[in-house]
């Protein structure tokens, strides 16, 4: 099995991580992983074919917002949570928080 991809630390860039959080989903993801247990991503993916979730945990991978480690046949996931406050400090609370607080409509 080929080694998978995570930028270093330094190089966590914001446009990559933005983009990541933009999707409902993945924000989702991201959430249940807000505790910072790690856990397989089969797990973590409730009813999302196993396709999509790949492509979500990948998109999330690869911008340096979760590490991904195999273990036999498993996927585990966790949030890189230190590398981002390091990077962007109060970035990931913020939108976690302001994903759970209604939105209001603006007219």
């Amino acid at each position: 099995m080929r080694e998978l991809h995570h930028p270093a630390a330094d190089e966590i860039d914001l446009s990559a991580v933005l983009f990541a959080l933009a999707d409902p989903v993945r924000r989702g993801l991201v959430a249940g992983l807000a505790d910072g247990a790690e856990a397989g991503t089969g797990d973590c993916a409730g009813d999302l074919p196993p396709s999509t979730a790949s492509h979500h945990f990948k998109t999330l991978r690869e911008a340096g917002v979760t590490r991904t480690r195999v273990a036999g046949t498993r996927r585990l996931v966790s949030l890189r949570r230190d590398d981002l406050e390091a990077r962007f400090p109060g970035l990931l609370d913020a939108i976690l928080r302001a994903d759970r607080e209604p939105q209001v409509r603006r007219g």
